[in-house]
């Protein structure tokens, strides 16, 4: 730490006095289940309410896939309280904003707001939880809404493309090998029942999170929590989260994408790697470290060193690992090739400098480095009530606790070398891999170079 505070002076000046503002959090569950957390920050007058369901895109029926991300953009449709769109004008009219997400495991809606308009917020959102109004004519409109969104977001880009063939190359059985956005064939087919099964079936106080953060008393929020929340009825014999799971991959998968549109090629390669586990934490600790050593940053990276700054056969060098994530996730690792440098050669410095890399080790100098930096982050997010309501709300609808949340810093300051170096040589195994080429057509490639 001494030494650390020379290369960075001012750190320790600041990380000191932002540890000091972040207070535990309060946790209460109502009696029809809704759990709820409540983070305290006094500095600001404001307040963010979001509640988070534990159900996403990977909780979907068979064949109507999309339905997880549509229902969320039909939630800012009326209720029996609220016309359609009136949601999100009183939340402007009230000087805040809102908003709303669907991933994998989870899907959430969130307001920012003045914080003496808590109550007004949690008497909307509970509104909806449980009152929304859908006809045939909003299922159209926004249906079409959605179809717009994949075009713009997947269709127009070979890269989104790519990484939706990738993604179910990767998961052949599991749902996450389906995009959130949906299928396009599916999508168009979507119907009212089929919107509003998934919605009374998961959308209940009972498989949801209430995160409240900011300028707040806990035991006000737990009275108004009991007020507008505590009212709704739970969904009897809510089903149990339970998926089809990845049989062992026995080979390793390949593709190549190739789209004229394409202006930089690239070799990406994703493993199935281990997500973190509720009171098991190390492995995916040691995990987010590989991927930091690897490559978190072009100058100081082992693979940014070597092959951007040493080799010169790479423009881009990249590792990531994101391991909040109900079923197993992935660890990847990604090149972009110099000019002059072909997708092939740009793999095989890839394969060269990992296998270099699991027999020389990690740098303690480096890994110290990264720690810091980590830790600093980390402290540096408890900065910002979003951020920290969003850490709990992921975390608690992907299967860990609040006690891992609050474990994790230490986890990963806790991460050897050794520990690293055992967590590359199990996850680089290449019979869990996809190996993908993003390229343009040989004959669009020479057109470009001419």
């Amino acid at each position: 730490m001494r030494r650390l505070s020379r290369v960075f002076p001012t750190l320790a000046l600041i990380v000191a006095p932002l540890a000091a503002l972040a207070a535990d959090p309060t946790t209460f569950t109502l009696d029809n289940g809704l759990e709820v957390v409540v983070i305290e920050d006094h500095r600001a007058p404001v307040v963010v309410q979001m509640v988070w369901y534990k159900v996403g895109a990977a909780d979907e029926p068979p064949g109507v896939s999309g339905i997880a991300h549509y229902l969320e953009h039909l939630m800012f449709k009326g209720t029996d309280d609220m016309a359609p769109g009136e949601f999100s004008d009183m939340v402007a009219a009230n000087g805040g904003s809102d908003n709303a997400f669907t991933g994998q495991d989870y899907t959430a809606y969130h307001q920012r707001v003045a914080a003496n308009r808590l109550e007004l917020m949690m008497k909307m959102e509970a509104d909806r939880m449980r009152d929304l109004q859908l006809d045939g004519t909003d299922i159209l409109t926004e249906r079409q809404v959605v179809l717009e969104e994949r075009n713009q977001r997947t269709e127009s880009d070979p890269g989104a493309l790519f990484s939706e063939q990738r993604s179910a190359a990767q998961y052949q059985n599991h749902p996450y090998g389906i995009p959130v956005i949906g299928w396009k064939h599916e999508m168009s087919s979507l119907t009212l029942e089929d919107a509003l099964s998934f919605y009374r079936t998961y959308y209940a106080p009972n498989n949801a999170v209430l995160v409240v953060a900011g300028d707040v008393d806990p035991a006000e929020v737990k009275t108004l929590a009991e007020t507008y929340y505590g009212v709704l009825a739970p969904t009897e014999d809510l089903p149990e989260r339970m998926r089809p799971q990845e049989p062992p991959q026995l080979a390793e998968r390949r593709l190549t994408f190739e789209d004229p549109r394409v202006a930089q090629p690239y070799v990406i390669r994703t493993y199935l790697a281990p997500e973190r586990d509720a009171g098991a934490q190390e492995k995916a600790a040691a995990l987010t470290m590989l991927a930091e050593v690897l490559g978190g940053s072009s100058q100081t990276s082992e693979l940014g060193r070597r092959l951007q700054f040493e080799e010169k056969t790479a423009l881009y060098t990249s590792a990531f690992y994101s391991g909040v994530s109900y079923d197993d996730t992935t660890f990847g690792l990604v090149v972009v090739p110099a000019p002059g440098v072909s997708l092939q050669e740009a793999e095989d410095a890839l394969d060269r400098e990992i296998a270099a890399f699991l027999e020389r080790g990690v740098d303690g100098e480096q890994l110290e480095r990264i720690k810091m930096q980590l830790r600093a982050a980390l402290i540096y997010g408890e900065d910002s009530v979003q951020s920290r309501a969003q850490n709990y709300g992921s975390a608690l609808t992907s299967g860990l606790t609040l006690e891992d949340v609050e474990a994790w810093p230490e986890i990963l300051q806790a991460v050897t070398a050794d520990d690293i170096i055992a967590a590359g040589r199990e996850v680089f195994n290449r019979n869990n891999a996809v190996t993908g080429w993003l390229k343009a057509p040989e004959t669009a490639a020479t057109e470009v170079s001419q």
